[in-house]
C-alpha cells in the first residue's frame, strides 16, 4: 500500500500577509508545495491530502489539479471549528483555529493508509521524503511512529534568531520529548540560544522539529480521544491549540514509539515576506544543482 502526504495548508499566514500557501517561489511559479509534492510522488508516495480551509477550495482545486492530473491522487479535508467537538460549546468569539493535531483530525474520513504530515510552506527535500516513505512502507505500526529530524545547523538562517522544537533522545535513540526553544541563533562555533530554558547553548548535532511526522491510521482514533480531554481541559481558553507534539508526548508517556528520522536534507521556509527572496534562491540553487527540473510540472 502506498504512503499518503497530508499538508497542513489552513494556516491564516497572518505575519507573512498574504497567502502565502499558494505563492510561487520556483522559476515556473511553483509554490513551495509542488516541490513536496513532486518529492513525495518520487519517493512512492500514492495520494495527496490537501487540509485546508473551505474558502480557499476553489482556489487550491484551480492551481493543482490541473498539473498534478494523472500523477497522484488528490483528496481535501477542511479544518472547520465545529469538527469533532461532538457537541461541545466552546466561547463564540473564539476565532483561532484549535491547532495542527486537530487539523489533522479532520482528514480522518479521507486517509486510511500509513501517512505523512508536513507543513504547506516549509522546503523539505528528497532524501527527507525518500526516508519518510521507507518507514511508512516497512516500520510504521500502531505502536511506532516517527518524526523526521533535522540538524539545527541546517535550519537556522543568516537574518536573525529562529524558533525550533528541540528533540530530547531516550536510550535507543528516539523521540522522548520535543521543547520549543525561542531565539536561536548560531554565534561564531556556537549555538545560543536566548530564552528562559535550560541549556543556554546547543549541541551542533542537536535534531529538530520541523513538524515533519510519520502516522500509522491509528493515530486518528487515538488523536479524537486526546482532543476531547483537551476540550474539556482548555477548550473555554480563546487562544488555546492542541498541537501535534501534545499528541506525540502523550503516545510515548503511554508506550508508543516516535522513530527520529535521519535526513542529508537541508530545511527552508516562509515565515515573512523577507524570506522570499532566500527560497527562491534557495530553489535555483538546486535546480542547477539538477536535484530539480526547471519546470516540475511541464505542459504536455
Amino acid at each position: 500500500m502506498q504512503p499518503t502526504l497530508v499538508i497542513l495548508a489552513a494556516g491564516m499566514a497572518s505575519r507573512y500577509g498574504s497567502m502565502k500557501q499558494i505563492q510561487g517561489f520556483g522559476p515556473g511559479g511553483e509554490t513551495i508545495m509542488d516541490y513536496s509534492i513532486y518529492d513525495a510522488i518520487r519517493s512512492g508516495f500514492g495520494k495527496v491530502v490537501f487540509i485546508i480551509r473551505r474558502d480557499f477550495a476553489e482556489d487550491f482545486k484551480n492551481i493543482f489539479e490541473p498539473k498534478l492530473k494523472g500523477k497522484i491522487a488528490i483528496e481535501y479535508a477542511y479544518q472547520d471549528m465545529e469538527a469533532f467537538t461532538e457537541g461541545y460549546t466552546f466561547p463564540e468569539e473564539r476565532k483561532k483555529p484549535w491547532g495542527t493535531a486537530h487539523a489533522v483530525l479532520c482528514a480522518k474520513d479521507v486517509v486510511n493508509e500509513p501517512f505523512a504530515v508536513i507543513n504547506a510552506d516549509d522546503f523539505y527535500g528528497h532524501n527527507a521524503f525518500e526516508n519518510a516513505a521507507d518507514f511508512l512502507v516497512h516500520d510504521c505500526s500502531p505502536k511506532n511512529y516517527a518524526i523526521v529530524g533535522y540538524d539545527l545547523l541546517k535550519t537556522l538562517s543568516d537574518y536573525g534568531t529562529v524558533n525550533r522544537g528541540v528533540c530530547g533522545l531516550d536510550a535507543q535513540g528516539s523521540l522522548a520529548t520535543i521543547t520549543e526553544r525561542i531565539n536561536i541563533a548560531k554565534k561564531g562555533d556556537q549555538i545560543l540560544v536566548d530564552d528562559n530554558l535550560e541549556p543556554k547553548e546547543l549541541s551542533l548535532d542537536t535534531r529538530v522539529s520541523m513538524n515533519f511526522w510519520c502516522f500509522d491510521p491509528s493515530f486518528f482514533s487515538y488523536t479524537q480521544q486526546l482532543f476531547r480531554e483537551f476540550l474539556q481541559e482548555a477548550g473555554q481558553e480563546l487562544k488555546s491549540e492542541f498541537f501535534i507534539p501534545i499528541v506525540a508526548d502523550k503516545f510515548i508517556k503511554e508506550g508508543g514509539r516516535v522513530e527520529i528520522i535521519p535526513t542529508t536534507s537541508s530545511w527552508f521556509g516562509v515565515t515573512y515576506k523577507e524570506d522570499a527572496p532566500f527560497v527562491e534562491n534557495s530553489l535555483n540553487e538546486l535546480i542547477g544543482k539538477g536535484e530539480y527540473p526547471e519546470r516540475l510540472w511541464p505542459v504536455e
